[in-house]
């Protein structure tokens, strides 16, 4: 992995592990994978990671059907029809993810995950 590829990893990785939208699961494979960085257990980590990221980033389309479920208002209480909105003119500009912190800092990373995997 090139140095710059894992420079940009690490920064986003932080912020990812800082916002409030990311979750425990992801947290925990974002933090065994920087304790991994330089070790022999990088590869497999940096595979690990991956496959999280990629099991939580929320597609779009995903989100709005959330938003607009009993579940979603639960979650989102009266902002419910909000986040589904705001999701839907996103969609409509070409976002194909949920553009929360967390999700924003998961796209961010995949969109490099061929450099990562080298």
């Amino acid at each position: 992995m090139k140095q710059d590829v894992l420079e940009f990893t690490i920064e986003k990785t932080h912020e990812l592990i800082n916002v409030f939208s990311c979750s425990a699961e992801t947290k925990a494979a974002a933090q065994a994978w920087l304790n991994s960085i330089g070790t022999e257990m990088q590869a497999s980590e940096t595979q690990n990671y991956i496959d999280e990221l990629e099991a939580d980033i929320m597609p779009i389309d995903t989100l709005i059907s959330f938003a607009e479920s009993d579940a979603g208002t639960q979650v989102f209480g009266e902002n419910a029809p909000h986040v589904a909105s705001h999701a839907k003119e996103i969609k409509s500009a070409g976002a194909k993810y949920c553009d929360c912190p967390a999700c924003a800092a998961v796209e961010a990373i995949l969109e490099r995950k061929e450099d990562l995997l080298k």
